[in-house]
């Protein structure tokens, strides 16, 4: 697909590998939609804190992986999660203990 996918779930890995043309086209969706105005480290940190509302655990290590890359620290990635607390409830806890184990792991 062009960029590192290392550290993909075994969901995203199994449909990029299973269906390339749809997720060739998932990717090409996704590449027209980098348009954010926000620097690189604040949009992953940004993206983190989406995961997290939608409880998605398992795209969190590889998007934690990308944060830290663009010079994103520890307490940013827990804050980043943690930041929808209030509207998005307790559930964004669930994936907290995925990002700090990635984050950690690097």
């Amino acid at each position: 697909m062009g960029e590192d996918m290392k550290g993909v779930s075994n969901a995203f890995q199994a449909f990029l590998d299973s269906a390339p043309r749809h997720s060739g086209a998932w990717m090409a969706a996704v590449a027209a939609l980098d348009t954010s105005a926000l620097d690189k480290k604040s949009a992953c940190l940004a993206y983190l804190a989406v995961l997290a509302a939608l409880r998605m655990e398992s795209g969190v290590p590889f998007h934690v992986k990308l944060a830290k890359a663009a010079g994103a620290s520890r307490d940013e990635v827990i804050s980043a999660v943690l930041v929808g607390l209030p509207a998005a409830g307790l559930g964004v806890t669930q994936v907290l203990p995925v990002a700090i184990q990635q984050y950690d792991s690097e």
